[in-house]
């Protein structure tokens, strides 16, 4: 089953190849639909064109989906890729914590009530 990772941003591939160290692993692009005599095909691809979406994921790993674990198009992940990202590209990885929810007022009207519509004294 592919895997997710926690966080990626979608970049294209000529944005990602301004990186000096840049090499492609072309032997597991994602195949594309094309139309063949009104029939939808998919079709192996041979190459990644300029305008072309990749995906750099938390891990740096770049891939040609949003899985981080298929269609790797780019792993050498190396001090200087990192610092190309964060200083060139302005990849950083949010953080992805999820806020505490304080609970219901016990005071106040419960869940799916409404409360009398008169209001306190000024």
């Amino acid at each position: 089953m592919a895997e997710m990772s926690d966080y990626c941003k979608a970049y294209l591939a000529r944005d990602l190849r301004r990186f000096p160290g840049w090499t492609e692993d072309l032997s597991d692009l994602r195949k594309d639909t094309q139309e063949v005599d009104g029939d939808e095909v998919e079709v192996a691809r041979e190459a990644i064109g300029d305008e072309d979406v990749l995906y750099l994921h938390d891990s740096y790993v770049v891939t040609d989906d949003v899985f981080v674990d298929q269609h790797v198009v780019f792993a050498d992940v190396t001090d200087a890729w990192q610092a190309f990202c964060h200083g060139e590209l302005g990849f950083e990885v949010p953080d992805l914590e999820v806020p505490e929810i304080p609970a219901a007022d016990a005071e106040g009207p419960a869940a799916g009530e409404e409360g009398t519509g008169e209001s306190a004294p000024a």
